[in-house]
């Protein structure tokens, strides 16, 4: 009976152990889990086109080295808006989407508590560039861009997902007007500072100074034109033009995360009126004083220039 008693005991124990060996090896076949920024990045769907980009980058070993880095991660809904999907990403070369990634990449970990109170503190990005960070009681904003979850831990980092691309600057504001095809400004302004009676500083000014210039679209200035009954902007008089030019700028930097209700004071003097929710679908306009209550919508905001930020608007400020 002892002799039965230990094998049914014996028995017992290794039908016991048996699950607890395999379950170790089942242990010890599973993949390591990556925390590394990259590693956050593939396993969230949400970030599905970043992690297409990293990987038309070949980012991927980069940030998912030692680091540490900060990331400010559009999600997909953020690369949809402003039209990067896999096609867009496949007419990129592999350097351009390095840059634009690098863009929105810090060479150092800080997490939202460590984010200067600013306004716009000037922070170096790991392409070079430059990025203006705030934190205020509405969150933390880079480039004016609010952050929707901040501090998604990594263990060589930490990701900041934000709602929107951030665009390397192309150049400083003249240029970036040029670029982006508002046609109609850059003429103004090219006459204004060359023509009889103009400012021969305005062009220089604005490609130099630090601004905020609110800038008229081609379909801005038609109108105006159709208001004055004039064919083109060379009829305009020189005095009318460069008062109007000079209203629409503001000194330094004044992001969408910057503008609030009220009366906003433009560079030469006078003041605009900001409201932030009774444009077009609820968003942002800005009024001038000769504008008959005739409101511009704010656009399209925040587009980072070396030497400034534009924010597009449909119609003419007058003073």
């Amino acid at each position: 009976m002892e002799l039965k008693n230990f094998f049914r005991q014996t028995g017992l124990m290794l039908a016991l152990s048996i699950p607890v060996v395999f379950t170790s090896c089942d242990k010890d076949d599973d993949p390591p889990v990556d925390n590394t920024i990259t590693g956050v990045v593939v396993a969230s769907g949400d970030f599905s086109t970043l992690e297409a980009a990293v990987l038309k980058a070949n980012l991927q070993g980069t940030l998912s080295g030692a680091g540490p880095f900060t990331v400010f991660a559009p999600d997909n809904a953020a690369f949809a808006a402003v039209g990067i999907d896999q096609a867009a990403l496949n007419a990129l070369t592999p350097a351009q989407v390095s840059n634009i990634l690098l863009y929105h990449t810090l060479g150092a970990k800080v997490v939202a508590a460590d984010v200067p109170a600013g306004p716009n503190a000037k922070v170096t990005t790991a392409s070079g560039d430059s990025v203006f960070v705030t934190k205020n009681g509405s969150g933390v904003f880079v480039n004016g861009i609010q952050v929707t979850q901040a501090d998604i831990s990594a263990s060589n980092g930490v990701i900041h997902r934000i709602g929107r691309v951030l665009t390397p600057p192309a150049g400083n504001i003249v240029q970036t007007a040029t670029a982006a095809g508002l046609d109609s400004l850059v003429k103004a302004v090219l006459r204004a500072t060359n023509g009889p009676g103009g400012d021969p500083s305005l062009a220089g000014t604005l490609s130099s100074a630090t601004l905020t210039v609110f800038a008229p679209t081609n379909a801005a200035f038609t109108q105006l034109l159709g208001a004055l009954s004039l064919s083109k902007i060379d009829d305009i008089p020189m005095a009318t033009l460069l008062a109007v030019l000079r209203y629409h700028v503001r000194g330094g930097r004044a992001f969408s995360s910057d503008l609030a209700n009220g009366n906003l004071a433009m560079l030469a003097g006078g003041n605009t009126t900001i409201n932030l929710t009774n444009g077009t679908g609820g968003g942002p306009t800005i009024t001038g004083n000769g504008n008959g209550g005739n409101r511009s919508n704010i656009t399209a905001t925040n587009i980072v220039c070396r030497n400034g930020v534009v924010h597009l608007i449909d119609r003419v400020l007058i003073p």
